[in-house]
C-alpha cells in the first residue's frame, strides 16, 4: 500500500517547505518540528512555536497539512500537535533572574494614560494563552496592582531559599505579582527619594522569588527617571513596550520615553505601541466608535520611528469597572475589551519572539549617570 512507503524523510522534505511567518525560514531548520510517528494512513508530530500566544498558529498548521498532502500524499491523514517553547536571548544566565526568559519594560512619557491597566490585562491574556507571567510594579510613587489585582489586603511573605530570604510574590488569576503597594499601607503617603526608591527596585529584582517565567512585565512610573535607568543598569532588558493615548500631548511624552530607550548607551528594543483609550465605545452602542482624543496617534508613532503598532485599545467603560473592582477586564463580559487585549498581547508575544531571533541579547547598561 501507497502510505507503508512513505518515510520520516518525506514527511520532513514536505515540511522543510513551510516558512514560519514571521521569522522567514522554514520549520524544519529552526528545529520547531519534533516527535514524527507514521502510522497506517497517518502521520502525528509536534510543531514547538515560539510562544503559545502565537497569533498565526492556526496559520501554520494548516500550510503544515497542505505541504503534506501536496508533496507526500493528498489522503495522508495528518495531526499537528501545536506546543510552545517561549524563546529568550537570555534564559538560564548566570545574572539577576537566570529563570526568566524575557523582560519587558512597559513605559510610557505621561501619567494617566493607562500603562497598569495595559500592564495587568497584556500579563493576564499571555497567562490565558498558556505562558507563565509575573508582574513586577516599578512605579514605587502610584502602585495600583494590588489594587487592580484585588489584592490590596495581601502581604507578600518571606521564605528562605539557599540560606537568604527570598519574597515569595502574590499569585492572582495566575500571575506572580510584586509591588511596593503590598508593603505599604495604601492610605499613608510614602515619600521616596531617588535613591530609595531605585534600592527598592533593585531589591525585587534581586530578593524575590521569581521562579521560571516566559514574560516578566515591568511597569514603569510615568517619564523617565532613576527607576528607567536602575532597570537597564540591574538586568538586561528584552525590550520596551510604549503606552500613549492619541492626543498630541501624549504622543509628544510618549515620545521621549521611546526615545530613551533608543539612546546609544541604553540600546533597548522598542516591541511596540500600544494606543489606549483609542476610540470610545458605548455599551448601548457597541458597533460605534468616537474618537474623543483624537485618531490614529499610535499608530503614526510607531510609524514615524519605524517600529511595530501592536493593537489600540478601545475606551469603554467596563474596563475601567474591572480595575477598580480588582479583575482585569480580559476576564470580563465585554467581548470588544477581552478581544482588544488578546490580540496586542498575542502581538506583543510575536515581536518577542522575532526580537530573540533576530537581535542578540541587550546587554546592561554601564553608564554612571
Amino acid at each position: 500500500m501507497g502510505e507503508l512507503r512513505i518515510s520520516k524523510e518525506d514527511i520532513i522534505r514536505a515540511l522543510s517547505t513551510v516558512e514560519e511567518p514571521d521569522l522567514k525560514r522554514d520549520l524544519v531548520s529552526l528545529g520547531m518540528v519534533r516527535d514524527i510517528v507514521l502510522g497506517i494512513g497517518e502521520v502525528r508530530f509536534t510543531v514547538v512555536l515560539t510562544t503559545p500566544a502565537c497569533p498565526l498558529k492556526e496559520l501554520i498548521r494548516q500550510r503544515c497539512e497542505t505541504a503534506i498532502h501536496t508533496l507526500v500524499d493528498a489522503n495522508l491523514k495528518v495531526t499537528v500537535n501545536l506546543t510552545a517553547d517561549v524563546t529568550s536571548t537570555r534564559f538560564g544566565n548566570t545574572t539577576l533572574l537566570p529563570q526568566v526568559r524575557n523582560i519587558i519594560a512597559i513605559a510610557s512619557g505621561k501619567g494617566g494614560v493607562g500603562k497598569s491597566t495595559v500592564t495587568a490585562n497584556l500579563a493576564v491574556a499571555l497567562h490565558r494563552a498558556g505562558a507563565k507571567v509575573g508582574i513586577l510594579d516599578a512605579d514605587i510613587y502610584g502602585p495600583s496592582m494590588p489594587l487592580m489585582f484585588g489584592a490590596e489586603d495581601m502581604q507578600p511573605q518571606v521564605t528562605v531559599v539557599d540560606g537568604k530570604n527570598m519574597i515569595t510574590p502574590i499569585q492572582q488569576f495566575g500571575i506572580k505579582l510584586i509591588s511596593i503597594g503590598f508593603l505599604t499601607p495604601a492610605d499613608s503617603a510614602v515619600v521616596w527619594r531617588g535613591p530609595m526608591a531605585s534600592q527598592a527596585l533593585k531589591q525585587f529584582l534581586g530578593d524575590t522569588a521569581w521562579g521560571e517565567l516566559d514574560y516578566l512585565l515591568i511597569d514603569l512610573p510615568p517619564g523617565t527617571s532613576d527607576i528607567h535607568l536602575t532597570l537597564v543598569q540591574s538586568v538586561p532588558v528584552t525590550g520596551a513596550v510604549i503606552v500613549t493615548t492619541p492626543q498630541k500631548v501624549a504622543i509628544a511624552d510618549a515620545t521621549k520615553g521611546l526615545q530613551m530607550f533608543r539612546q546609544p548607551q541604553i540600546n533597548v528594543p522598542i516591541l511596540g505601541v500600544v494606543e489606549n483609550m483609542a476610540y470610545f465605545t458605548p455599551a448601548e452602542l457597541p458597533d460605534h466608535q468616537y474618537f474623543i482624543f483624537g485618531k490614529g496617534g499610535g499608530k503614526a508613532l510607531a510609524d514615524k520611528y519605524d517600529v511595530p503598532f501592536l493593537g489600540q485599545i478601545p475606551l469603554v467603560q467596563s474596563i475601567r469597572e474591572a480595575g477598580d473592582e480588582g479583575k482585569p477586564a480580559v476576564l470580563g463580559t465585554n467581548p470588544l475589551a477581552a478581544e482588544a487585549f488578546r490580540q496586542t498581547a498575542e502581538a506583543l508575544a510575536q515581536q518577542v519572539a522575532i526580537r530573540n531571533a533576530t537581535r542578540e541579547q541587550t546587554k546592561k547598561v554601564e553608564i554612571t549617570v
